[in-house]
């Protein structure tokens, strides 16, 4: 491209940080999909009736418990290195992580990213029938539990959300049902999606595979079948990536105008003062959602300058759906005290906090199985 950069590479943390003005954070923790099974699955065989296993429910806390630790130790040394750098973190459980580091190094400017906001461009033109440049959008929750709050047409000034009821049932009903009875992407998945929408009236940002994750009733209603079907292509499109010269070499691609990471455009606008509105950001939460505790991490709008990234106060958010994003509070907030206190009853205590367990016995034997199975990873807890 005719650029003066020059790329490095290292396997020293250290060396990587001297200077740096940003940080990215996107790492696992041994072999994923193993682990994913086990988080997934094992609870299940407890009688723990839980979804997909990555973010929320006990899958999600036995993820937390293994991932936050490494990257606590990324964020110490960033820092004693580079401690004015921005740091981003792509890496999930985006709501747990968020939280451990910014209770833990409360001056780092830490930011959670996340690609799930890119659905309202994709479904959003559709739905209100014009062009994404003539659409303002407003949307905000929790990471991977967001909903759509407003939506306008930007040359009339009036309401989209009209036009979205109206139209939601033959676009989202047209996506799901195929020759095949379903589709992988984007349009299954939806049993949890269309129940949020149908009685909290909000369009949610995500779908079955995530937001059933965090809801205690979402197992009698997730597409089981789309989130396996889905979790089957992600697998096999994650362990053969370098293989797909279709997906790997779009990469290389100067003629492929389609970029979609946002952290470009985001860092560029902390150089260049440009004062941008982002769509959706993970900071901590000041007010911007008031019906949620101030330490938890909102997913948010946000506008960008040298300054930094200030989050939008999203006003009149519903208490309706607020009361779902609060039963996640406490479960964030125990993860982060057992992995600081490496306190397998905090751990526990979190399982117990969950809204998808409801056994409190079986709760105990499945974390004394995980401790063991997962032993490489878990065992500072005691």
């Amino acid at each position: 491209m005719g650029k003066k950069v020059v790329l490095q590479a290292t396997t020293s943390r250290s060396e990587a940080l001297k200077g740096a003005n940003f940080c990215l954070i996107s790492i696992e923790v041994g072999d994923r999909f193993q682990l994913w099974d086990q988080d997934w699955k094992l609870p299940l065989q407890y009688g723990i009736r839980q979804v997909y296993g990555e973010n929320g429910g006990p899958g999600g806390l036995f993820h937390s418990l293994r991932i936050i630790p490494p990257i606590l130790e990324i964020c110490r040394d960033i820092q004693a290195i580079c401690p004015d750098a921005f740091v981003f973190n792509y890496s999930n459980p985006m709501q747990r992580i968020c939280h451990s580091v910014t209770t833990q190094y409360p001056d780092l400017k830490f930011i959670g990213l996340c690609h799930e906001i890119k659905s309202m461009p994709r479904q959003l033109p559709e739905l209100m029938q014009t062009d994404i440049s003539n659409i303002e959008f407003s949307a905000g929750g929790l990471n991977h539990f967001s909903i759509l709050l407003e939506a306008k047409y930007k040359d009339s000034g009036a309401d989209g959300y009209p036009a979205i009821r109206k139209n939601f049932e033959n676009y989202f009903f047209d996506l799901v049902n195929d020759h095949e009875g379903f589709r992988s992407e984007p349009g299954a998945e939806r049993g949890v999606f269309f129940r949020l929408f149908k009685d909290y009236n909000y369009l949610p940002i995500t779908t079955d595979s995530h937001l059933g994750e965090y809801i205690q009733w979402a197992y009698s209603v997730a597409d089981h079948r789309g989130i396996l079907h889905f979790y089957e292509s992600y697998k096999k499109k994650c362990l053969s990536f370098f293989d797909n010269d279709k997906i790997y070499g779009s990469f290389f691609n100067m003629d492929n105008k389609d970029f979609h990471e946002r952290f470009v455009p985001i860092a560029e606008a902390v150089i260049g003062d440009e004062n941008l509105r982002e769509d959706s950001v993970n900071i901590p939460n000041k007010s911007f959602i008031e019906c949620l505790p101030s330490d938890i991490v909102v997913e948010v709008p946000a506008i960008i300058n040298n300054k930094g990234i200030e989050g939008v106060h999203l006003k009149n958010y519903p208490k309706s759906f607020g009361s779902l994003l609060n039963l996640q509070a406490g479960v964030i907030q125990l993860t982060t005290e057992a992995v600081l206190e490496q306190s397998k009853h905090k751990a526990y205590l979190a399982l117990l906090a969950d809204p998808v367990v409801d056994d409190a016995k079986e709760a105990k034997k499945l974390l004394d199985n995980m401790l063991m199975m997962q032993e490489e990873y878990l065992s500072y807890l005691a």
